[in-house]
């Protein structure tokens, strides 16, 4: 099959729509559904992306993405019970696949966000992952391979309209990329550059050097995840997985505050007061998940007030005040940044801290890297310059 003829392109307004080969013939297989136009263009930047992450750390991968960014992205670690719980990864589906951690873990970093995502997955689906797959609000889902039991889940959902995409994981595009904007066609190299590379931790201008092996896969993992970001962006990863991500932000300092309050968000996701809220049986996951995001914002009244608690809660709950919120977020620790171009000045690495940050990979190259690094030193800080932009528009 060369070609593939879609409903329509971006809007329903703009026909007629299909995605094609100009020489050879698509490396995708239409397994279940009717994928549309930016359906496509989320699988296929997910699945670079998860397949980077499974090439540069050896673990599957998942990411999950939203309007040409990713919501999540991670690797395949163990579940701690905490992430069981706040991921809310039922009892009933027992021991998990390395495949199911790492979709586990990107798609609970930011449930807001990954609402009506597009999943990918770096390795073979299988009957775990569906089952974690099948009760959420999902377009669809790319991977190299799915099992008879995953594709029978998989094809029960949404009415059997969901859409599954199987990808040829030997595809290798042409080195040369282009596009059509206003009817002008751009071309360009394929962003090939290796964020594996050791070279990326070998200029350290900052106090402290070192760099553990956890940070720097880490650290990878922040960087490969915003090669297939909206620029600009900032990501913020701990233990294999993104917990953060501003993307699309025109000032760098709206991507790193972004992307932190989404890091806060995930750790007070963590907290024993809002792991303990009375939730009403049956609640829907939506519901859920925007009532747990009000409850920990200011504007938890909306959800604490008489008359509107009962909604949500068997019992009311206590709040949780700002000065809980702030000695909280004060425990998270070893968190990883990274930046797709230089930061401009200290203030990114000022918000940074606030969250936890305790190692920096950015492109280095402001006029101000001196700022930057004394803000850097001024709370023991490990950065290294990377010398690598990674725009992606």
């Amino acid at each position: 099959m060369t070609e593939l003829q879609l409903k329509y392109g971006c809007n329903p307004n703009q026909k007629p729509s299909r995605i094609y080969m100009e020489a050879g013939e698509l490396p995708i297989e239409v397994l279940n559904g009717r994928p549309g136009y930016i359906n496509f263009l989320d699988a296929l930047n997910a699945w670079q992306l998860v397949k980077e992450l499974k090439a540069a750390t050896g673990l599957p991968a998942a990411a999950s993405f939203k309007h040409v960014s990713p919501a999540g992205a991670a690797v395949g670690l163990p579940l701690t019970d905490t992430l069981r719980h706040i991921y809310f990864v039922p009892e009933s589906i027992g021991e998990l696949s390395a495949q199911a951690c790492a979709y586990a873990r990107a798609r609970g970093a930011d449930r807001m966000s990954s609402y009506g995502d597009f999943i990918a997955l770096s390795d073979c689906c299988d009957k775990a992952t569906a089952l974690l797959i099948k009760p959420e609000v999902s377009d669809g889902v790319i991977a190299p391979e799915f099992t008879e039991e995953a594709l029978q889940i998989l094809r029960e959902k949404r009415k059997g309209t969901y859409n599954v995409i199987k990808i040829d994981p030997t595809y290798k595009p042409e080195p040369i990329e282009r596009k059509q904007v206003f009817g002008i066609t751009f071309e360009q190299g394929r962003n090939e550059v290796k964020l594996d590379d050791p070279a990326l931790f070998e200029n350290i201008p900052t106090q402290n050097k070192n760099f553990p092996a956890d940070a720097k896969r880490d650290l990878i993992i922040a960087l490969i995840t915003l090669k297939y970001t909206q620029s600009n962006s900032v990501c913020y990863v701990k233990d294999g997985q993104a917990i953060g991500i501003g993307a699309g932000q025109q000032s760098r300092i709206h991507c790193t505050r972004l992307a932190g309050s989404k890091a806060d968000i995930w750790w007070l996701r963590q907290n024993p007061k809002v792991m303990a809220l009375p939730f009403l049986p049956n609640i829907r996951r939506a519901d859920r998940d925007n009532t747990i995001d009000i409850y920990i914002s200011d504007d938890y009244m909306d959800v604490l007030a008489d008359g509107e608690w009962q909604k949500f809660f068997t019992e009311k709950p206590e709040p949780l005040t700002r000065e809980e919120k702030k000695e909280w977020i004060a425990k998270n620790t070893n968190v990883c940044l990274g930046s797709d171009a230089f930061f401009p000045f200290g203030d990114n690495v000022e918000r940074a801290h606030k969250s936890g940050v305790q190692y920096i990979a950015q492109a280095g190259g402001s006029v101000r890297d001196d700022h930057v690094i004394d803000t850097c030193d001024k709370y023991g800080i490990a950065m290294t310059f990377t010398g690598v932009r990674l725009f992606h528009h």
